[in-house]
């Protein structure tokens, strides 16, 4: 599974059309809005998280810009939940950049955020699903 948050800016033509909607239906990709709004002169911006295998994503991003959506990454991060984590080390394994490690003699699992590099390894292999990517901000909407 490949997830993304991104950030999409809807022309005023295309605005009224369900776009969305057939990322879904046309390349069997899954998607949580996560923030929009039409601005008044009726462009729209939209933070969605869109997920599915790599071969659809990008055919389905290709698809947005093709309909003049602009795409672009949202700004976003790791988050973990640690109340929920069992501390079983097994992000530790997968993690490149060392951000997740284990703290001897605690045995117990510590995120160092400013190490990672949003490779959301450690979000498939935690067998607990505490680690989420989250946007950093949250872009033209107050």
């Amino acid at each position: 599974m490949y997830s993304r948050i991104l950030l999409l800016r809807f022309p005023q033509t295309e605005v009224k059309k369900p776009i969305v909607c057939y990322l879904a239906k046309d390349y069997d990709l899954t998607f949580n809005i996560l923030n929009a709004q039409v601005l008044p002169r009726k462009e729209g911006i939209m933070v969605l998280e869109l997920s599915g295998n790599r071969k659809n994503f990008k055919e389905g991003v290709q698809y947005l810009k093709s309909q003049g959506v602009q795409v672009q990454n949202a700004s976003q991060e790791i988050k973990r939940d640690e109340k929920r984590c069992t501390h079983c080390g097994a992000c530790t394994a997968v993690c490149p950049t060392d951000a997740l490690s284990i703290k001897r003699p605690e045995m117990e699992v510590v995120f160092d955020q400013s190490k990672c590099s949003i490779c959301e390894l450690c979000i498939t292999a935690c067998p607990v699903r505490v680690m989420s990517i989250r946007p950093t901000t949250k872009m033209f909407f107050e």
